[in-house]
């Protein structure tokens, strides 16, 4: 594997609050960080704040992370790129950046979910974009961006199929209060990315319909369960989905309210329209689209998903939430180990 250069920064694409959280992480590891968005205005307060007041208040910039409004000034002598948008703009990103990318740059993303249009995993998509040369990794696991930028102990995955990269970012990303993990099963922590956002949203719906505590632990657990099925159909290791990237991603979404799709599921349980919902969190909630593509997803490869095809049928087909617990407590019993 190519050495970083001495020195040599990161680009942060994408200044919302996980964006900002990582780039923090990276500047407080000692690297030096540019972080860069699409929103000029937003950018610019950010420069003189010295603080993404709007996602992440209260939490300063380290010295070394510095706001860039131009995406080439980002780029510039950067060894690492990371992604850090939802998952229907990933493409785009990778398409803006893939003029820029050189031979020794390396890319990597904390992006989660299928691409609505064809399927595909944030892996898949960046072979489409950039080919087959740059090494990279994704960066995911249980973990909120206030809590990262409050510097409390946290502990994610950092997957690459190269296990040297993988080791060199869990290196850099490690402080006293962060703790990277590494894996070579890019798919399965993806998969577990992507699938857990959806079942958070039925966790919200659940919870706020009052069905209980044995109802959030059912859901979790059997919600597991698809996402090992669906993984292993896939390709992915059944040993990721007990991990941070799966059974622990999936807990956190599903159980604290700092989850944007764990709330979008509460007010809508509370009677909101998607819509409305929505407008009212503020950001995106990548749930709401997540449970089309992991139906989609589980269709094409014969997977039984029943809670997360559940979810979908409450978003998108306008099904009461109470006829989806109903429907799911009526099937047929079976071995839990099916």
């Amino acid at each position: 594997m190519t050495a970083r250069p001495a020195g040599a920064p990161v680009a942060v694409l994408g200044a919302g609050s996980w964006g900002t959280a990582l780039a923090i992480q990276f500047a407080r590891g000692g690297r030096t960080v540019r972080l860069w968005g699409r929103d000029g205005a937003q950018l610019a307060a950010m420069a003189r704040a010295r603080a993404n007041t709007r996602y992440l208040p209260g939490v300063a910039f380290p010295g070394s992370l510095a706001v860039a409004a131009e995406l080439a000034r980002a780029l510039e002598d950067a060894h690492d790129v990371l992604i850090v948008v939802p998952s229907g703009a990933f493409r785009a990103v990778l398409t803006e950046l893939a003029p820029h990318l050189t031979r020794t740059m390396r890319a990597l993303w904390a992006t989660k979910g299928f691409e609505l249009a064809t399927g595909l995993l944030p892996h898949q998509v960046a072979r489409e974009v950039l080919g087959a040369g740059p090494r990279v990794a994704v960066l995911s696991g249980p973990t909120f961006a206030r809590e990262v930028g409050a510097g409390l102990p946290t502990a994610m995955t950092v997957a690459s199929p190269d296990a040297a990269y993988a080791e060199a970012l869990a290196t850099e990303l490690s402080s006293a209060n962060f703790r990277a993990y590494t894996s070579t099963d890019i798919m399965g922590v993806e998969i577990g990315g992507a699938v857990k956002n959806a079942l958070a949203i039925g966790a919200g719906l659940s919870d706020g319909l009052g069905f209980g505590a044995n109802t959030r632990v059912a859901l979790i657990t059997r919600g597991l369960k698809e996402m090992t099925r669906l993984g292993l159909a896939l390709g992915a290791d059944a040993r990721t989905f007990m991990g941070l990237a799966g059974l622990g991603d999936l807990v956190l979404t599903c159980t604290d309210d700092q989850s944007r799709n764990r709330r979008f599921g509460l007010l809508l349980a509370a009677g909101a329209a998607p819509a409305a919902a929505l407008a009212e969190i503020g950001q995106s909630v990548e749930g709401y689209t997540a449970a089309r593509a992991v139906r989609a997803v589980a269709a094409r490869t014969a997977v039984e998903m029943p809670i997360c095809d559940a979810v979908y049928r409450v978003l998108h087909e306008g099904m009461p939430a109470r006829d989806a617990v109903r429907e799911l407590m009526s099937r047929p019993l079976k071995a839990e180990s099916a």
